[in-house]
């Protein structure tokens, strides 16, 4: 008792999570900015819907591509180094996207938004891989990870919903430019802080006690022992994370249509004001953070009274099932309030669901979790260069109705694999059984 009450005292780790939250929020203002700005930026750019689609679609291929390669970074480098140089990176290609000149050609200004969003793309994806497989594993003790990455997940959600208002607000003093110029030193200001402040483990930092030290270390397993090639391959060759990830595909589509195309809908096909459409985006986002910390709680709840194979799944087929319901009735609702109502309640659903993938993943990867969240997190990354280029296609062919219904068959989908999957059958036990047969 008294080891822990020192521990408490310490709470070098809870500084850590801080920042780990402030930097979600910081990556979170920085990646969706031009979702709000894109209407200002293409009228003013000259460019059109499906060039904005491109451009979308290029920022999900480089976070998407570059999942794996930044865990494999933050595992070379270290998390403290990484998130500093991701972080500095964010600000320059913030600062550059700001400084497109519009005297270029339509095809010289959309390739180099689409090589900008792409490289942010690429820069942002070691955030979480390096931060909740590597920062929070390390300065946190065993069991003790949920909560944690919960509130990252909620500091994500609210940087987006910050990202909306704000971003209207700046581009009314100062255009769809400044509000990117005025907003990169962010970034800069979060790497300074994160080399100043955090350290890869709890035993180089100076402000840890004896006591913290050993609460976080306790029952842990010696560091250094694992082969990564093997972890990776272990975990693309287990049949319940690869369900996972393709039903993390499946719950990622109606993510991104709304991370890329919500603000655009409301103002374009809806009608309402920029300004209007800004506090509407941040309300989406707010009720994701709700959604994403009580998908946290619940999901532990149902974990102590189900067990690992059924309460994660009954978490989050109801979840998809909802999502589903809610985007379709959100998309052919006559009433502006009813839509905005609808569509806001699916994007909360969508983030109840992440607790129960990543505490799933973790279950079944054991000592792989590393390798199976990347894994996890490629997958549910690949869907926004799909979904940001099929959105407007649909929507020109058959219009916005049916584009933004299309992500009621993923979430029917993405709950059916949920009843495939066992979250209480471990890498090792497969490992085990295999041995001895």
């Amino acid at each position: 008792m008294q080891d822990r009450r020192l521990a408490a005292a310490s709470g070098v780790r809870w500084r850590i999570l801080a920042l780990i939250i402030a930097a979600a929020f910081i990556s979170y203002l920085l990646r969706t900015n031009v979702s709000v700005l894109g209407e200002a930026m293409i009228g003013d750019l000259g460019l059109t819907q499906v060039h904005l689609g491109m451009v979308f679609s290029a920022f999900a291929a480089g976070y998407a591509l570059f999942q794996i390669p930044g865990g494999i970074l933050g595992d070379r480098l270290g998390s403290r180094l990484t998130i500093t140089l991701v972080a500095a990176a964010w600000g320059v290609l913030t600062l550059l996207t700001g400084l497109v000149p519009g005297s270029l050609t339509t095809g010289a200004i959309l390739g180099t938004l689409i090589v900008l969003r792409f490289l942010v793309g690429a820069t942002h994806a070691p955030l979480f891989p390096v931060t909740g497989a590597g920062t929070v594993a390390n300065w946190f003790p065993v069991g003790g990870w949920g909560l944690p990455n919960g509130l990252s997940s909620t500091g994500l959600t609210l940087g987006a919903a910050a990202t909306a208002p704000l971003m209207v607000w700046l581009m009314e003093g100062w255009g769809w430019r400044g509000a990117l110029l005025l907003t990169a030193p962010a970034a800069f200001v979060l790497a300074a802080v994160w080399w100043w402040y955090v350290r890869d483990y709890p035993k180089d930092h100076a402000h840890v006690s004896a006591a913290e030290r050993a609460l976080i270390d306790a029952g842990r397993a010696l560091p250094g022992d694992e082969d990564s090639g093997a972890a990776w391959k272990a975990a693309l060759g287990n049949p319940d994370i690869l369900m996972l990830t393709v039903s993390y595909f499946c719950m990622n589509y109606v993510f991104y249509l709304f991370f890329n195309w919500f603000f655009f809908y409301l103002v374009d096909v809806r009608g309402f004001s920029a300004q209007d459409a800004g506090v509407l985006t941040a309300s989406q986002w707010i009720l994701g953070a709700i959604g994403a910390t009580a998908g946290g709680f619940i999901c532990d709840f149902l974990v102590r009274r189900l067990g690992l194979r059924y309460g994660p799944r009954w978490l989050a087929v109801p979840s998809l099932l909802l999502c589903a319901v809610f985007l379709v009735a959100g998309a052919n609702a006559g009433s502006t309030t009813l839509t905005v109502t609808f569509l806001c309640i699916c994007f909360g659903c969508t983030q109840l669901t992440e607790a129960a993938y990543w505490s799933t993943t973790i279950s079944v990867a054991g000592r792989h979790a590393s390798a199976a969240g990347g894994v996890l997190n490629t997958g549910g990354n690949v869907v926004g260069f799909a979904g940001g280029m099929m959105v407007p296609l649909i929507a020109a062919q058959w219009g916005w109705t049916v584009s933004v219904s299309t992500g009621a068959l993923f979430a029917l989908l993405g709950a059916g694999l949920w009843m495939l999957i066992r979250g209480d059958r471990t890498m090792e036990t497969i490992d085990e059984e295999q041995m001895v047969s």
